[in-house]
């Protein structure tokens, strides 16, 4: 395509989910021409009405975009996005940047950026944290695997998503270093959770619990945004527990790829699992307490 170096870059957004909407929505406010596909067509709707352009699949808006960004759910999702015979990497050329932001193994991200660079262009994996609050404030923290040149090009659209961009390596080091967030969040959430059922089942107020923690070492960004939450027992999903639970899946596969144990990450990961067997995988993945409550025989008071 000819590109106007005076002009803001197209950017296409393939997935339009809990995070690709509001990061497509971004993308529009900061003054990018939007190119958006997704499976269920109508999820496209609002977007074009805000001003977005709708591709006919994910070839056309590669096609069209000097940029594209993919927010999938799974690496089976993004590798058939990529390879399919309308998918990403029929519509990639030299000079396009290909961004995956969603979660996937390292080991698939490695695989299409080669795949990407046969076709002429440069693959960056740019998984996310900060869930839906910070999709929609276009406030994530983005972690790049990849060229430093790719990324130099796909920064002025990542700036309208994030407020941290960090480049941890090269290709597929993004998705280590996810795999590493999710462990954190994952074992963060556990923590939290065993402490509110400790503190609660004792007969302590669960906000006096959660004010304290916040005003020393145990303070962070979970019990920020998860604290109140957590305290209305509101589990509508910011970011799905069935979606955490692949991730794990995916910390633990590449652990046991480097040969080493994660007793903490398996752990979280049988109680996600606990969750998901009672139904709720749909649900926010703080519902990890609700575990630890069966496990306790106590469930912590609901509190306006």
């Amino acid at each position: 395509m000819i590109r106007n170096a005076s002009s803001p870059p197209v950017v296409g957004v393939v997935g339009l989910g809990i995070m690709g909407a509001p990061m497509a929505r971004n993308l529009l406010r900061a003054g990018f021409p939007v190119v958006v596909w997704n499976r269920t067509a109508a999820r496209a709707d609002a977007l074009v009405a805000a001003g977005a352009q709708r591709a006919g699949s994910p070839r056309e808006l590669t096609e069209r975009a000097a940029v594209t960004i993919t927010m999938l759910s799974d690496s089976p999702d993004v590798a058939e996005v990529y390879r399919a015979s309308e998918g990403v990497l029929a519509g990639a050329g030299a000079g396009d940047v290909l961004v995956d932001m969603s979660t996937i193994a390292p080991r698939v991200a490695r695989e299409l950026a080669n795949e990407a660079a046969a076709c002429g262009a440069a693959m960056l994996d740019a998984p996310v944290s900060g869930g839906d609050v910070g999709a929609r404030e276009g406030t994530l923290s983005i972690m790049v695997g990849g060229d430093a040149d790719a990324l130099a090009r796909a920064r002025p659209a990542l700036e309208a998503l994030g407020t941290r961009i960090t480049h941890v390596g090269g290709y597929g080091a993004g998705q280590v270093v996810k795999a590493c967030n999710q462990i954190v969040v994952g074992l963060t959430l556990e923590a939290l959770g065993e402490a509110l059922v400790l503190g609660s089942k004792a007969g302590v107020d669960p906000r006096a619990i959660l004010e304290a923690l916040g005003g020393g070492l145990a303070a962070s960004r979970v019990l920020e945004v998860r604290g109140e939450k957590l305290l209305a027992r509101d589990f509508e999903p910011g970011f799905k527990l069935d979606l955490h639970a692949k991730d794990l899946a995916i910390v633990l596969d590449t652990a046991r790829e480097l040969g080493m144990p994660l007793p903490g990450a398996a752990l979280v990961a049988e109680l996600f699992e606990a969750e998901r067997d009672r139904g709720r995988g749909e649900a926010d993945n703080s519902t990890i307490v609700r575990a630890l409550e069966a496990l306790a025989a106590h469930e912590i008071p609901r509190v306006p």
